[in-house]
């Protein structure tokens, strides 16, 4: 006798599979990827390497997008059939199995209803993550790079690209500060729920006392710039100063001066970049994440005049944002959203899903709130 109802919960996963094929247009997508493998095709595509490196990415996430939607309903027709089957044969084993299997594409179908809540104007962009050390001393700055390893292992663990810009070494141990770009649809929209202050406490392996220590990093996460958006800074507004890149403990890993800092003047933004062979190269880097900064600040300027008109609106995400506890307990906890996790390792490990999942719904329905008071 089956535990569960499963004619119940199969046309339950059906229908939420419906709304989701509905919202990411199945027959769209399949139109989109008819048109960018005419393009991939042409023979003139790879004249223009960046254009043609654009084509053939997006084609690949669309091609995985739409084979992942059609899986899952391939699923959903193979479960039936198993519950069909094992229900005749009295077949326990096989029923287990397929309460395994509905687990498995209910988490799938969270996934991907995820995906749809990121309808905000910049969330299918690329996204670009500067992580700061903060308070906390050295600490602090070895936090700083528990968090770069974090998003990275995430990263890897999602098969997203991952293209490290800056990294600021302290000098004792750590980083003060890290950049880098994540390259996949949606990347902004879906790391964008981690920006604000995070804080960790732990015993600190730096305390000769053993003593108990709370450090602070900050983590900024701006969609990267695209050329439609036309962010023009004139020459007059920009101080550019060049250096060799330094590397742990600031010893020389560049003998020329390659690593360039950007300056944008009315703003005081200030970006460096270190991470490319060339100046040329690191110039082109820094640019393109200063008009990225500079079309964020413009949308949170819109944005500051928009809920001055409105007054007063809550759900705000505030400063400090979660919280890794090391000691006297294991726990990670999201202030916003109430998730936590009782494993820090596997969080700090790459493990971020539910966060990150927890935090874009959390966004949706404080977007949703907003709306119904206007």
């Amino acid at each position: 006798m089956a535990s569960i109802d499963f004619s119940a919960e199969i046309r339950d996963l059906r229908s939420t599979y419906a709304s989701i094929a509905e919202v990411s247009d199945i027959e769209g997508m399949r139109r989109a990827i008819e048109d960018l493998s005419e393009q991939a095709g042409a023979p003139e595509l790879w004249d223009d390497p960046e254009n043609a490196q654009k084509i053939t990415s997006s084609l690949s996430h669309k091609q995985a997008d739409l084979a992942r939607l059609l899986k899952i309903e391939e699923a959903l027709d193979e479960l039936e059939i198993m519950v069909e089957l094992s229900e005749e044969d009295s077949d326990a084993e096989a029923l287990a199995d397929a309460e395994k299997e509905l687990s498995t594409i209910r988490a799938k179908l969270a996934e991907l209803e995820v995906l749809t809540l990121l309808s905000g104007e910049y969330d299918q962009r690329d996204a670009v993550v500067t992580i700061r050390a903060g308070a906390g001393g050295v600490d602090a700055a070895d936090f700083a790079e528990m968090l770069l390893r974090m998003y990275t292992r995430w990263a890897e663990r999602n098969g997203l690209e991952v293209n490290i810009l800056d990294t600021s070494y302290a000098e004792e141990a750590g980083l003060k500060s890290a950049t880098f770009e994540v390259k996949a649809p949606f990347a902004f929209g879906r790391l964008s729920v981690e920006a604000g202050t995070h804080r960790l406490v732990r015993i600190s392996p730096f305390n000769s006392q053993g003593k108990r220590m709370t450090s602070f990093a900050a983590v900024e996460v701006i969609p990267l710039i695209e050329q439609t958006d036309h962010v023009d800074i004139p020459e007059n507004e920009l101080k550019i100063d060049v250096f060799r890149s330094s590397g742990p403990g600031g010893q020389s890993v560049n003998t020329t001066d390659s690593a360039v800092r950007m300056t944008h003047i009315p703003t005081g933004i200030v970006v460096s970049m270190q991470n490319e062979k060339s100046q040329i190269q690191n110039r082109a880097a820094a640019l393109r994440v200063l008009q990225s900064r500079l079309l964020l600040l413009q949308k949170e300027q819109e944005d500051a005049r928009k809920k001055e008109l409105a007054g007063d609106v809550k759900a705000s995400w505030g400063d400090q944002m979660r919280s890794y506890v090391l000691n006297p307990y294991q726990m990670v906890k999201d202030l916003r959203t109430n998730h936590e996790e009782g494993n820090p390792s596997a969080v700090f490990d790459g493990g971020l899903d539910s966060f990150i999942d927890a935090g874009v719904r959390w966004r949706a329905a404080a977007r949703a709130e907003r709306k119904d008071k206007e």
